[in-house]
Order: structure tokens, then C-alpha cells, then sequence
């Protein structure tokens, strides 16, 4: 893990570029965008990690794998319309 460039500990907490950030929560272990700062764990994509996650998953973990094989839904009425005609 790299450390953040442009970082700055200031009395709001770790700056970056303007952006105050917030340390990682458990959910983000694993991900490839957690860099360390001064012993501290961070995201480089979002300065509030804990809010990607508020919602179910967080668009921008690399650990996090989406099923995408999940069947095709089929109308019944369709299908035996197909299979009447012989396709």
C-alpha cells in the first residue's frame, strides 16, 4: 500500500487536496483503493468510506465481486408462444 500523496494531518483530521478524510471501516479490508497514512487506513477514491456503504455495497470496492450470471427472467405467456411456433 502507497501512501497518500498531498496528505496533511490538520486538526480536522487528514487533508487531501481540500478533502478532510475519514479512516476505512472493516467492510473496506480486502479493497485495493485502502492506502495507510501515519499508521491510519484511508480510501483514495472517497473521502467518506462509511457512507458508500450506508447503502449496501460501495460502487468503487475491488474486493467485492457482483454475481452476473443470474437468469433471465421469462414470461410464461412468451415462451410457450415460442415453443408453439416451433422455435
Amino acid at each position: 500500500m502507497s501512501a497518500l500523496q498531498n496528505a496533511v494531518r490538520t486538526h480536522n483530521g487528514v487533508t487531501v487536496n481540500g478533502f478532510v478524510l475519514t479512516p476505512v471501516i472493516d467492510k473496506c479490508e480486502g479493497c485495493d483503493r485502502v492506502r495507510e497514512f501515519e499508521e491510519e487506513k484511508f480510501c483514495s477514491s472517497y473521502p467518506v468510506p462509511e457512507r458508500k456503504w450506508a447503502e449496501g455495497r460501495c460502487n468503487f470496492a475491488t474486493h467485492v465481486k457482483i454475481d452476473t450470471k443470474t437468469a433471465a427472467k421469462v414470461n410464461p405467456l412468451k415462451a410457450s408462444k415460442r415453443a408453439a411456433k416451433g422455435r
